[in-house]
């Protein structure tokens, strides 16, 4: 089978010289066990001692039941020192203060740690292992890293000139990463049958180890219910009332059903923008899916989507989430009473940035009413309109209003940023 590459490698690479966990957190099946055994086999290349444990494994679990226990297990199989792979720690019961107990005993062992999504490792996970850990988050392929794999990495160092170049090919690539997302699964198959029964797979493994075992959720129909919801609002503002009312259960158990969706990396919510702080918490937030293909899978249309626009604003959405951490800035969205509204607005300290993305290709720069209406209320030193090829800059009073190709987006961020 053909290894995809992922970007996160190098990072980890790095950090496996710090003596801190190396702990990877992430949505089932988004190629967390795949990244620890590559991580895994270099190090063996090297002569480095290694053992890999997973606790989905009984064999491997039963070593797990106290900390001396584990200990005794390590040192038997890698003796005083080496690296030791823990995956699917989210099967240990209290996992972080398990491993804080080891850690700080001092020993000359490497943990480099993995876990999908559950309430108690995201929630006592920071506060049992604060210092002595970090924190890499896995997501599913990243547009760039699809594009790179089905171009057999011919490409690599030059994507930009590509998209630039190769404007058919660049199209067909882009709807099929709208149509079926980035889980490795799913893009190692060719075939739309095999795709569909991989995602079928994938969604419903999420299902009964995360939300049935993990979480102890009953009433599984509603649940899913609620997702598919959800995937036919992707980028459209969250009605706690109709959604109680067309999933069957009350608002409070929406609410517990939104935590754990965002808790287990399908969901994320971002609130609407607002110079009024009291007010941007208490408004209504909207939702987005963190993998394209379980977006579609969830409305029903995998593999058949008609209608792009809403997926390409989630496609741009994932985009500036991966941008906000290396930026450190805020995402959200903006809505008037007079239904005037902005897709994205960017924040950090006093630098605002409206954006609005178009599943087209634009020739000239015109602002949207909407836009032109943001741009008058806060008067922003830049605006960016997202379009599929289009590129050019006007000024709108104050304002420069770039009209950028989806490709060109991460190095107009970078550099608003810097």
């Amino acid at each position: 089978m053909r290894l995809i590459k992922r970007e996160i490698v190098k990072e980890l690479r790095q950090h496996l010289q710090k003596p801190e966990i190396t702990f990877l957190v992430g949505p089932r099946q988004a190629g967390k066990t795949t990244i620890l055994r590559i991580l895994e086999n270099e190090l063996k290349a090297q002569g480095k001692k290694t053992l890999f444990l997973n606790l989905d494994i009984e064999e491997d679990k039963m070593h797990f039941s106290s900390q001396s226990s584990l200990l005794k297990k390590i040192e038997l199989e890698i003796g005083k020192e080496g690296f030791v792979f823990i995956d699917e720690i989210q099967r240990k019961e209290d996992a972080g203060v398990f491993l804080k107990g080891i850690y700080d005993m001092g020993l000359p062992y490497k943990f480099i740690v993995s876990g999908s999504g559950s309430v108690e490792l995201k929630e006592r996970l920071h506060e049992s292992l604060a210092g002595r850990k970090r924190l890499f988050e896995i997501s599913t392929l990243s547009f760039e890293e699809f594009v790179n794999f089905k171009t057999d990495y011919r490409y690599e160092m030059n994507l930009e000139t590509f998209f630039d170049l190769e404007k058919a090919k660049t199209l067909s690539l882009l709807n099929e990463y709208l149509h079926f997302g980035g889980y490795p699964r799913v893009v190692l198959e060719d075939q739309l049958k095999e795709k569909r029964l991989t995602i079928s797979e994938i969604y419903r493994s999420y299902v009964e180890k995360d939300i049935t075992y993990l979480l102890r959720v009953v009433r599984i129909e509603e649940f899913t219910t609620l997702v598919r919801i959800l995937a036919s609002l992707s980028g459209r503002m969250l009605n706690l009332t109709n959604l109680s009312s067309e999933a069957g259960v009350s608002s409070k158990t929406v609410k517990q059903y939104l935590w754990y969706l965002q808790q287990t990396y399908i969901i994320d919510l971002i609130t609407p923008f607002s110079t009024n702080r009291i007010k941007e918490l208490t408004k209504a937030p909207t939702a987005y899916f963190t993998d394209l293909g379980l977006r579609n899978y969830a409305a029903g249309v995998f593999g058949n989507l008609a209608d792009f626009g809403f997926v390409f604003q989630n496609f741009v959405y994932l985009k500036l989430k991966r941008l906000s951490k290396e930026h450190d800035f805020t995402v959200h969205f903006w809505r008037t009473k007079d239904n005037a509204e902005v897709d994205f607005v960017l924040t950090k300290e006093d630098k605002i940035i409206p954006i609005e993305v178009k599943y087209k290709s634009i020739e000239e720069p015109a602002a949207t009413r909407s836009l032109q209406s943001f741009i008058n209320r806060y008067d922003p030193e830049k605006a960016i309109l997202v379009n599929i090829f289009g590129r050019r800059t006007e000024r709108i009073k104050d304002t420069t209003l770039e009209l950028v190709p989806f490709y060109m987006l991460d190095k107009l961020i970078s550099g608003l940023f810097s």
